[in-house]
């Protein structure tokens, strides 16, 4: 998991999903849900690239998050990436790793370059 902390690495992350999926997790330090979040989002067994935005510390990259995938900003909130745009997402007590795989393998698309 590589943490998010430019405008810069978001330009590219979201670049790279037009090639290969990815995942972000943006989360709050100080809410338990978040907490509850990473726990499950640092279980997820998967070959998708995974990263982390902490909002209080990059509220800027949280939102370019929203702004750029036009979604409303959340925290906890996970988007899979792919082509560009969020093709998935869930927030709260919804990011469960459970969820998340089957999320993957319902919405990711496989014949997607690598």
């Amino acid at each position: 998991m590589q943490r998010i902390k430019t405008l810069n690495k978001w330009c590219e992350v979201l670049e790279q999903s037009k090639f290969k999926p990815c995942i972000v997790l943006k989360i709050s330090m100080t809410c338990i849900s978040s907490i509850s979040a990473l726990k499950e989002y640092k279980e997820l067994q998967t070959e998708l690239p995974k990263y982390l935005v902490i909002v209080q510390m990059d509220r800027v990259i949280s939102n370019a998050i929203a702004c750029d995938l036009q979604v409303k900003h959340e925290s906890p909130q996970l988007i899979i990436l792919q082509g560009g745009k969020g093709i998935w997402q869930a927030t709260h007590y919804k990011i469960k790793h459970s969820l998340l795989e089957k999320a993957i393998e319902q919405y990711v698309k496989k014949d997607t370059p690598q």
